[in-house]
């Protein structure tokens, strides 16, 4: 068995768009404040990087192969992390 696991990240997918869409953006941009489920978190952020590769690129194979690639992210895995940014810099209590 193979280690996939990139930069602390489950796999490179998961750090590419995490690094590249989300990081730096503020939890109040996904209205992570009004649900903290992970699972919630996870398909907001997911329509968000869809739409965001649909407006930004063209159709076509690129466009494509981005989609494609999206379905390597653990979308859970950078809900938690936002989250957990999200509870830290407002101090909420589970």
């Amino acid at each position: 068995m193979t280690d996939k696991t990139y930069n602390g990240w489950t796999n490179y997918a998961t750090w590419r768009v995490n690094l590249e869409i989300f990081d730096g953006a503020s939890c109040n941009d996904y209205y992570i404040g009004s649900f903290l489920e992970p699972y919630d978190v996870g398909l907001a952020l997911k329509e968000h990087a869809e739409e965001f590769i649909e407006q930004s690129s063209p159709e076509g194979l690129a466009r494509d192969y981005a989609m494609a690639f999206l379905s390597d992210v653990n979308w859970y895995e950078i809900a938690e992390h936002l989250i957990e940014d999200y509870i830290s810099d407002n101090e909420v209590t589970e």
